[in-house]
């Protein structure tokens, strides 16, 4: 990737981490640890790899994104925001009554939302029906979708993803944030849903294993992803839960936890030393 391109992608990234702490501090409620491992890939997705237009949200052509995990809405609303789709200022009003931004997204409510998701592996099977209705229609949108690995553990993602293997679905991106962490603790002693890749693979998947911090390593799996025809493509991103705040890396307590004042400061002058 041209250094450039990476240090604005990288930039825009750390904005949506800030606009994550925002959003939860202001909340004084939501998911922070989850939303910030996935801004890096979010930033490519929407600021690099995705046709859309903020203008436009309802874009029939438009390629689709939908966040499966979605108790990580703050990362999607930072990232919308940010896109354009609406004023920064509204994320300091995250799950407040009154607010389109809630606590799970709401395609209703929410400019730019595809998909209303917060039921753990809703999403991936909206996304599969996204990706089979293009086929229908003779579309050529690609839809992606995020799927935590906590989230793995429910039966419907495995369902869906017979579904989308059995119909072919070579326009379904499916990318795993596998941050090791869930609420209960980590992922791997609560319910192990790895060997991911392996899994993935038996189920009929062209699989493709990232650092999911690594935007260099992104770009490329997206890039090969659009040369696979006849089966769908899962991404596994290897990331680290509370990625940019000293104190939230690697934390569980931060799955579900807001920041409180000081420790707001302290995470935001972080990440601002690194604009």
């Amino acid at each position: 990737m041209e250094q450039t391109k990476k240090l604005e992608l990288q930039k825009k990234a750390t904005q949506i981490r800030l606009g994550v702490l925002k959003g939860v501090h202001a909340a004084a409620s939501g998911h922070p640890g989850g939303s910030l491992s996935i801004a890096d890939m979010m930033a490519y997705l929407y600021f690099e790899e995705m046709n859309i237009d903020p203008k436009n949200p309802k874009w029939e052509d438009r390629d689709r994104f939908v966040l499966s995990k979605g108790h990580c809405a703050p990362a999607l609303y930072a990232t919308l925001a940010l896109k354009g789709y609406f004023d920064e200022a509204e994320l300091a009003t995250l799950r407040q009554a009154d607010s389109f931004l809630q606590g799970h997204p709401d395609m209703k409510g929410t400019p730019g939302v595809d998909m209303t998701t917060g039921s753990l592996g809703l999403g991936i099977s909206a996304a599969c029906g996204m990706a089979l209705s293009a086929k229908l229609s003779g579309k050529d949108y690609r839809t992606y979708t995020i799927c935590g690995d906590g989230e793995s553990q429910e039966g419907q993602v495995w369902e869906a993803c017979m579904f989308a293997a059995h119909y072919k679905l070579d326009n379904l991106c499916v990318i795993f944030d596998w941050n090791g962490l869930q609420i209960d603790g980590p992922v791997a002693e609560v319910m192990n849903p790895t060997p991911y890749d392996k899994k993935l693979a038996a189920f009929g998947f062209h699989v493709i294993s990232i650092d999911g911090h690594n935007l260099d390593e992104f770009e490329a799996a997206l890039a090969e992803a659009k040369t696979v025809k006849g089966k769908p493509t899962a991404i596994i991103a290897k990331t680290v839960k509370g990625k940019g705040v000293s104190f939230m890396e690697n934390q569980v307590g931060w799955h579900g936890s807001a920041p409180k004042d000081d420790q707001y400061e302290q995470a935001a002058a972080e990440l601002s030393a690194t604009l």
